[in-house]
């Protein structure tokens, strides 16, 4: 089994349904993950975006650069009760959803994996494990550049955030 982050963009309503109600949310989530499985639509086009097996990389990475906004593990609980993987979710409201969109924006993946030595990851026992291997901090890449384009595109909606592991 694996460990995946997870994102739903919401809007300021269905966040106050899913906070109200998290059953609600977990079936939202579930519905809107099974349409976009079928048409696969971009990062900026889509409600539901996964960072994959990347997230603990990203939470490093991002730890590392002071960034101002927890996107990998969100900041805001919500259903402290539930479990929708690996421990409850989260959210960002959307003023923090955009100023993680800036940020995002204004911070290269180039700039995040400067200076870094794929040992200090395996150190910090980063999940998944293996950053000896050759070019493993590119690895990250497509999903950094995806969740800044996930953002972004939530940032300009004026959405909301649900986040979680998976």
């Amino acid at each position: 089994m694996s460990m995946i982050g997870e994102y739903l963009r919401v809007t300021a309503a269905e966040l106050d349904s899913a906070i109200r109600d998290p059953d609600w949310a977990l079936d939202f989530v579930e519905e809107v993950r099974d349409a976009e499985e079928e048409t696969e639509p971009a990062p900026a086009k889509a409600r539901h975006f996964s960072t994959y097996k990347t997230w603990d990389m990203l939470r490093f990475l991002l730890a590392r650069a002071e960034f101002p906004v927890n996107v990998i593990n969100g900041e805001e609980p919500f259903a402290e009760d539930e479990d929708w993987g690996y421990g409850p979710p989260r959210y960002l409201r959307p003023e923090r959803v955009q100023l993680a969109a800036e940020a995002l924006r204004a911070t290269s993946y180039a700039e995040l994996i400067s200076d870094v030595d794929p040992a200090e990851l395996s150190s910090a026992e980063v999940y998944p494990l293996g950053w000896s291997e050759p070019g493993a901090l590119e690895w990250g890449r497509p999903w950094y550049e995806g969740l800044t384009q996930f953002f972004e595109a939530a940032a300009r909606a004026n959405d909301a955030m649900l986040v979680w592991l998976d």
